[in-house]
């Protein structure tokens, strides 16, 4: 299964104001440029404004983005990501910032708290996206509210705030048979799915990776899921010529869906952080080749 964070947030202008927007298409991050013009001549439009005094000032701002559950596995490799691009980066987790030394975690916002309790003025003012990393495993009820209910409560908030983008890290659904699909992990996963495509149609993303390998702190230790999730994967590769008429056998994608490097997951967000063109359901392999377009 995909690795998951548990539980980790939950329980008119003047006239003389000129606004010029320029977003180059392929560029890592979206700038906006503000250009104020004053002219001496006020009063009076002359048709020699060559002698018209112009004063320049360009406000330039990056994105603005607010990771829930940042201090966990997945999000906090999507704030290191979004950190190594410029990105202002505030993380809501009910751990807070993470005990480890690190030069990125440094310059992270790290916010404690839950989203069925924050105060969203504290999280959200200013964000230009919200990138939500939350989900885990438990009962029923716990799986339905912690992959559901709390993601949809971020979703309805950050659309109250006027947020242009939500991105989910959701997950592959292997192929498994409905009776399992309709299981709490499943249910709430989709019904979160669901929420931001309704909300976000034009600009909502859902990433579904398999299972996602890297280094996992868990306690204070360093769990090396890569040892695991790197050979897996390239083996699969290699092997895919073979392995593709298996692909629709029931639960086939158990053993045959390729890991994915937590890397990839945090690149594949901040892509769709700043490409406003990339909204929608992306596939195990749409997360790599997106995660491609950014990496350096």
């Amino acid at each position: 299964m995909a690795s998951f964070l548990s539980f980790s947030a939950i329980s008119s202008a003047p006239t003389s104001l000129t606004t010029l927007r320029t977003r180059p298409p392929t560029s890592h991050f979206r700038n906006r440029i503000g250009v104020r013009c004053s002219y001496a001549e006020a009063a009076t439009i002359r048709d020699d404004l060559k002698s018209a005094t112009i004063d320049v000032v360009a406000d330039i701002k990056t994105e603005r983005v607010v990771v829930l559950g940042g201090s966990g596995f997945v999000g906090s490799a999507i704030c290191k990501a979004a950190v190594s691009k410029g990105i202002e980066v505030i993380s809501l987790s009910r751990s807070g910032r993470p005990t480890y030394p690190n030069s990125w975690v440094d310059q992270v916002n790290w916010v404690t708290g839950d989203v069925f309790y924050v105060n969203w003025d504290e999280v959200l003012v200013g964000a230009t996206a919200v990138v939500s990393t939350l989900g885990g495993f438990g009962s029923e009820e716990q799986m339905l509210r912690i992959n559901g209910e709390a993601n949809v409560v971020s979703v309805n908030a950050a659309k109250d705030y006027g947020i242009p983008k939500f991105i989910l890290i959701s997950v592959h659904d292997y192929n498994l048979p409905s009776f399992i699909l309709s299981t709490g992990y499943f249910t709430g996963k989709r019904k979160a799915e669901a929420e931001v495509l309704s909300k976000y149609p034009n600009s909502g993303v859902v990433l579904r990776p398999g299972f996602i390998y890297g280094k996992r702190r868990v306690d204070g230790f360093e769990i090396p899921l890569d040892l695991i999730g790197e050979p897996v994967e390239r083996i699969l590769r290699a092997t895919e010529s073979f392995t593709r008429p298996l692909s629709s056998l029931p639960a086939s994608d158990l053993l045959l869906a390729p890991p994915v490097s937590v890397d990839d997951v945090a690149l594949a967000a901040i892509n769709a952080v700043s490409d406003d063109d990339f909204f929608g359901i992306f596939t195990i392999e749409q997360i790599k080749e997106a995660a491609e377009k950014v990496r350096v």
